[in-house]
């Protein structure tokens, strides 16, 4: 059934289509990363010089020269352009407060969500603003639409780029983000915004010590031929604890039934799982291979030092984008603040941006 996206003549688009570039949120001692500055920033610039070896770069950041002072090696041998952008930051979570894209009528608009800080759990007026803000600066080929009545993250959906959209019901179903609104509403809504055709729904697999009730791009994503990588129940360098391995095959089986828009399964490819990591307090902080990044020509995938599972999931990724060079980038930083690398970037699709 086509008649949704006929009639709204909107497209969201795969994160593998050509992009203008990638933004960030560059970390400062204001951020929750105050205590662990040094180790982050080393994180970022290996992800500012992994986007740049084939893209430009959007940086915003309350203090700019601070960040150009942090990436002045990276830029001085980067084949592409750092912009950057100064503006207050509550955080570094680009890609829940970045604006989401979608194609109309051939033009590339960019859509601004309300970002409650997943349910109102951390500060997330600075960030709430940021897309706003660039658009003031005019960054944008088209002026931000203003979504902000309804709270969606960039992590909490996933486009097949053929009218499906995946997410997930722990997140979206949060009372703390539309809690006026029932599934059946938020489908709908899902369906007229993003122009999507079919909306697909996971209830399970949510990772222990994740922040954000669920993403998807934390648990599943999709790749081009109608093929989805998920979170399997698979940990090569240790085991997978009880309760999250049942909560993943619970997911697996769910992931086995969806269909495309045209009624057909989807090929499914299984990536492992890092064996657990906990943080000084003993709390396991969600590590995961899902969370990769798609940029021009190549894929950046979050590793944590485990050997044989970050092969594997590095050699799966391979596969499933055999037109685009992976790239593994030490994620271990990241997770400290229960995210990881798509976590922290928001891609925009090609003739979006001014740059």
């Amino acid at each position: 059934m086509k008649t949704n996206q006929m009639k709204t003549n909107t497209f969201f688009p795969p994160e593998w289509v050509e992009q203008d570039a990638v933004l960030i949120a560059w970390p400062h001692a204001d951020t929750d990363w105050h205590d662990m500055l040094d180790e982050v920033v080393a994180c970022y610039q290996q992800i500012a010089e992994a986007i740049l070896a084939t893209e430009p770069l959007i940086v915003v950041a309350p203090d700019i020269e601070k960040a150009k002072a942090d990436l002045r090696n990276v830029e001085a041998h980067a084949p592409h352009k750092v912009h950057y952008f100064g503006m207050p930051t509550n955080d570094t979570w680009a890609r829940d407060f970045g604006a989401i894209t979608v194609m109309r009528d051939g033009k590339c608009i960019p859509l601004d969500f309300k970002f409650d800080a997943w349910g109102m759990k951390f500060a997330a007026d600075k960030d709430n603003l940021i897309t706003s803000r660039l658009d003031l600066y005019e960054l944008f080929v088209h002026s931000p639409e203003n979504h902000r009545a309804f709270v969606l993250e960039g992590g909490s959906v996933e486009s097949d780029g053929n009218g499906t959209v995946m997410t997930t019901a722990s997140c979206l179903l949060s009372p703390n983000r539309n809690a006026e609104m029932t599934k059946d509403d938020i489908t709908i809504h899902l369906k007229q915004v993003l122009g999507a055709e079919n909306v697909l729904w996971i209830n399970n697999g949510e990772m222990p010590g994740d922040d954000t009730d669920g993403h998807i791009d934390t648990l599943a994503r999709f790749a081009p031929g109608d093929v989805i990588l998920y979170n399997g129940a698979v940990c090569p360098d240790g085991e997978v604890p009880e309760a999250h391995a049942q909560q993943l095959c619970a997911m697996e089986a769910e992931i086995q039934e969806f269909v495309n828009a045209d009624g057909r399964k989807y090929n499914l490819m299984q990536l492992p799982v890092p064996a657990p990591i906990y943080d000084e307090d003993g709390m396991q902080l969600p590590a995961t291979y899902a969370n990769f990044l798609v940029t021009n020509h190549r894929v950046l995938v979050p590793i944590y030092g485990q050997p044989l599972a970050d092969d594997l999931a590095l050699r799966i990724i391979a596969v499933a984008f055999p037109d685009h060079e992976v790239v593994g980038i030490d994620c271990n930083a990241l997770i400290k603040q229960h995210g990881s690398l798509h976590c922290v970037t928001m891609q925009f699709p090609k003739n979006t941006l001014k740059i």
